[in-house]
Order: structure tokens, then sequence, then C-alpha cells
């Protein structure tokens, strides 16, 4: 990158194999860059950044939640190393809505990030972006501006306008920017469905931007993989009612608190039944709050429930709605199985629904919750072929041809997905007739270079690495913890004691080591005799002249680490601990007398800290 210092070397695909050479050029000061910070080889922490000379426009500032083996791990967000470098460009940035994988890094992003002093976006995600920021103190950062199909956005280089697309949430927009070098459609998470609840897609805006010409198309490819299109939200209100309405007992709905036209379709349902609501679980809460303040949900107070009402209310009158329905271990649902929850205790005849599908990879606890409320004497229905209890937010492959026929674009990347999905992407679009040239299905800090309507990949790439959040700490220590954790269940540890007198600089004897998940020791004890006087060797050698614990401590981890990883194909955390012998005796010494006069003193205290 001009003026940058990105990585410049052999540019690599998703996996990390060589790419070919054909098509990687060097960019000029006028081009448009596009590149992805996340959301590119992944589901989740979408972030999409257009650059042209001394601005940056990004689209979403989204986060990945942890997989199982990321354990102590809250969030992931991505590396914005590149924008903090470029701290004198203009940014501007436009969320498409409000689910947290397109919102959820915007705390991390501004406290990170100078000069992000607007976020635009719909009214929805502008609500829940406004309580994230609320909640930690920073809405005076930020000014927060709402927009809508109508809106448009003037930069020095870009014009934005927007169109509306159907998804699982209210106010999703596709985005339009028009560049000094073309066109750039982004369609945000979007699928289309012909009897939709709520807004319908801009058919014709769509339509029209196609005629008028596209340069490069960005699609969501969540759903490549299915084919044909996705059943419409009004067969899944149809069936939630039908339910509702047979149902005589206490009826249990859960599902994903983001998909609000579904919590709204299942409070519309129990009401129009004669049922009460009562809402669990902190997330469903804030999105039923959200909803009745912008109007997606229209429902009075009156039709709500407390908790103290629920003993005093006939069961046949009863709705609750909850989180759990991918089986999280601490969400409302997971509890009520459990018969750990404080409010509800499951009785025989409970209805239990999951207007859901397990995400991959949570199979395995919606099972153990699902089989918890069998064994309670529920009645549990699930998503399948003889119940439209649930569908996606996301285009299959029929909507995804439908969207790249309407667009029409000259180029395409392929976002919003795994590898597979990406690839499948591509598949669908030269199946609609777009040039395999023409495609670039690209990982997180591949840069494309827009140059007069033309599209190539660069030579160069971004550094886009993972960042993982512990709590709110984006400083990286977490990201460093769990490398370290990485390297103790696959390699172990290794300890190194040396004991040396640093007044005379010598050592006393010859290191001791210890090793804990690296080798058996009784069948290595050759190896770490051996490895123990490499140590000392080193040392001797090094304390020939003066020197300081930490040229100590990097002699040991240098001599010993090339020395184990040659024997074992193994590279252990190797801890070098260094005891100035003379000066620990002291201050033991000093410690016992203290403590038999009932105190210890604060030297005695820093010496033992000190000969550590």
């Amino acid at each position: 990158m001009t003026n940058h210092r990105e990585s410049k070397g052999t540019p690599r695909n998703n996996h990390g194999n060589l790419k070919s050479t054909y098509n990687h050029i060097d960019h000029k000061k006028t081009d448009t860059l596009i590149f992805a910070l996340g959301g590119l080889g992944e589901i989740g922490k979408n972030m999409y950044c257009i650059e042209h000379e001394d601005e940056i426009l990004i689209i979403d500032a989204g986060v990945r939640f942890p997989e199982e083996n990321l354990l102590g791990v809250d969030y992931v967000i991505p590396d914005y190393d590149y924008l903090v470098k470029n701290k004198s460009k203009k940014k501007t940035l436009i969320i498409t809505h409000g689910h947290e994988d397109h919102i959820g890094g915007i705390p991390f992003l501004l406290k990170t990030v100078e000069g992000i002093h607007k976020i635009y976006a719909g009214r929805f995600a502008i609500s829940l972006i406004n309580r994230k920021l609320e909640e930690r103190k920073m809405l005076r950062s930020v000014k927060l501006i709402e927009i809508n199909a109508q809106s448009s956005i003037k930069t020095k280089h870009f014009t934005v306008g927007f169109f509306n697309t159907v998804h699982s949430i209210p106010d999703s927009l596709g985005i339009l920017i028009n560049t000094p070098n073309g066109r750039i459609v982004a369609t945000g998470d979007f699928k289309f469905d012909l009897t939709p609840v709520g807004t319908n897609a801009d058919y014709q805006v769509m339509a029209y931007i196609g005629q008028i010409g596209v340069t490069l198309l960005m699609s969501d490819s969540t759903n490549s993989g299915v084919e044909d299109f996705s059943i419409s939200e009004k067969k899944v209100a149809d069936m939630i009612m039908e339910i509702t309405r047979q149902t005589t007992g206490r009826m249990i709905v859960a599902t994903f608190a983001s998909n609000v036209h579904r919590v709204a379709q299942i409070l519309d349902a129990a009401v129009s039944c004669g049922r009460k609501v009562i809402i669990f679980g902190r997330s469903m809460e804030n999105v039923v709050a959200i909803g009745r303040k912008t109007g997606t949900i229209k429902l009075s107070d009156k039709h709500f429930l407390t908790p103290e009402q629920l003993n005093s209310t006939p069961a046949g009158k009863i709705c609750i709605v909850c989180t759990g329905s991918q089986g999280e271990p601490l969400a409302a649902l997971s509890r009520i199985a459990a018969g750990t929850h404080r409010f509800i205790k499951l009785i025989p005849g409970d209805t239990v629904v999951f207007s859901s599908s397990p995400i991959p990879g949570n199979t395995a606890s919606v099972n153990q919750v699902v089989n918890k409320l069998f064994r309670a004497g529920a009645n549990v229905l699930t998503k399948s072929v003889l119940t439209n209890l649930h569908t996606t937010g996301h285009a299959s492959q029929e909507e995804q041809k439908l969207m790249l026929q309407l667009i029409k674009p000259k180029y395409f990347m392929p976002v919003h997905g795994e590898y597979k999905m990406l690839k499948q992407h591509k598949e669908t679009a030269m199946e609609t007739g777009i040039p395999e040239e023409n495609i670039f299905t690209c990982a997180n800090g591949d840069v494309l270079i827009m140059r007069k309507e033309q599209v190539f990949q660069s030579k160069y790439r971004i550094n886009a690495d993972d960042i993982y959040v512990d709590g709110n700490d984006i400083s990286g220590v977490s990201t460093a913890v769990l490398k370290d954790r990485k390297i103790l269940s696959d390699n172990g540890l290794v300890s190194v004691i040396v004991a040396i007198d640093s007044m005379e600089n010598k050592i006393l004897c010859k290191p001791v080591i210890v090793s804990r998940g690296f080798v058996f020791i009784k069948d290595s004890h050759g190896l770490l005799k051996e490895a123990e006087q490499i140590v000392y060797n080193a040392l001797k050698q090094k304390m020939e002249q003066r020197t300081t614990f930490s040229e100590l401590k990097n002699t040991i981890r240098g001599s010993l680490e090339p020395f184990l990883y040659n024997m074992t194909h193994r590279n252990p955390i190797v801890i070098p601990v260094i005891l100035n012998s003379k000066a620990a005796m002291a201050a033991m010494q000093q410690a016992r007398t203290n403590k038999t006069h009932g105190h210890t003193s604060k030297k005695a205290k820093t010496t033992l800290s000190d000969s550590k």
C-alpha cells in the first residue's frame, strides 16, 4: 500500500496456499481499494473497507462468538491496526443492520481507532447501538445518524445511497457506493421473501441500479450451499399460530432474540389466542423493549406478565418467550430444563417450541436440553419437514442468483461466509454468466484494486488477524494468553532453575530442568541431562563478561529451545527461573527473624521478590 507498511510477502489464499501471480498488481494513488478486516472465511465479525486516497468507508463492525476451544474468550474482533496506522484518513462507519456480527465490535472500534465521529444506521440498529454505547458510557464519543432507503451520504470521494432488503431484523439495508473508479453494491445480509413480515425489498431500485451499471457486487454467502428458495416468514407465522391455538397448557417458546420479526409473530399469536406473555433472558428483554419502542412489536403493558403473576395465572393463558434456542448453558431455557430457573419449574403438559435451527456446532448442546425437557414431562416441538417452525434470514442459491441478475455486476466478490460458502457462491455467480476471472474469492486482508471500472488483485495484504476479547479487554493480552494455552496443551512446559551469585558473576551449580506435559521424565532422563549441560555451557560463556538477568533468560531460551525442537520436534514454553542465591538466603533469614517478632519488613519482601 502506498505509504503503508503492510506485509509484502507472496499472496496466499484462505488455506495459506500460494496464489497465482496473475492479475496481482501494484496500485496507484488514484485507485480505490476494497478489503475485509473480518467476514471472509468465517461467519461473523463482518467489517468491509473501501479506501480512496485520504478516506476510508467502513461497512459494519461486528464480532464473532468464540468456538468451544476458545475457553475464557467472550468475543473475537478484527485487528484494527491498519485503521489505527491510518489515523490521518477520514473514516465513515455505515451499518447495514443491527445483528451482533455487524454491530457488536463498535465499542471496541471506537476505543481503538481515532476519527470515527459519526455512525450511520437504520432505525432499529440505532436503538441497539445506542443501548450498547450507553452501557459502556460511550454515547458522547460519537454521533448516531439514522438512515433509510431514501437517505444519501456525500463525502469528499464517495456518494452513498441505500435500498431496503428483507432479513430477520427490521430496517435492513443494502448499500450503493459511488467511487471515483466505479460503483460498488454491498447487499448486507438479505433474502428474498415474496410475502415478508415487515418492509418488502426494493426490487425496482435494485433493478434500476443494475441498469445504470455496477462495477463490483459484494454479496452475502451464508446459505450458498442451500438449494431453491427459503420458505417465507409468513409460513412460520401460520405454523406458530396453529401450535399456539392447539396447545392447552403453558407454552414456552425459544428463538433467536435477534430475530425481531419472529419474536413479534410469537407475541401476536399468543395474544390472539388469549394468552399473556412473559419474557426471560437479558438479550430477549432488550430486543422486546426496543421493538416496542420502535413500533415493530405492538403490544401494550396489559399483555405482559410479571414473574410474581405466573403462579396465579392459569397454565393455558401463559406464553413464555425466552433465550436458549442454541442450548447455551446459562440461557433461560437451559436453566428451565435443568430445574434451576428462579421462576419457572417444568410441569407435565408444558409445550416447549424451538422456533430455530441449531447453528452448526450447537447440535449436541441443543439435544442435551431437548432430552432434559422430555425427561421433565414436557412436549417438545422442533423444526422438521412437518413443522415450518423456522426459516433462515439469508439468501439460498436461487435468491443469490436473483440478486446477481438484478444488480448485473461486472465483477463479483462473495462475502460473509466460510471458505466453502464463498466458493459455492462463486460457482452460483458463474452460472449467471459472470466470467470466472471476474470473481474474487478473497481472505481477510486481501486487497482488491478498482481502477477506471476495472478490478484487480493487489500484491499487498493487510494484517487481519483475530483479536480475542476477555471482558472488555482489547489490548491483545487475551490473544497472547490463548496462544500460550494452545502451546501448553500441545507441547507442555519446561522450567529451568539456575542459581547464580551476581556479585561474583558466576554460576553456583548446574541448572535443574523441570518438565510438565512435555516428555515422560523417566524415559527422558538422558535428554534432560544433556539439556542441562547445554544451558550450563551457554550461561558459563555468557557470564564471562558482566550481564543482566534479562540477557541470562534470553540465553537460556536461545540455547534450550532449538535443542529441544531438534530432539523432539516440539516447542514447549520455556520458563527460566534465576535464583540470586546469596541474596535469597539473606532475605529468607530476614523473613524468619521478622516472623518471630510478628511482622515482615517491606525490605525483606522486596528482596525475596527480586530473588525470584
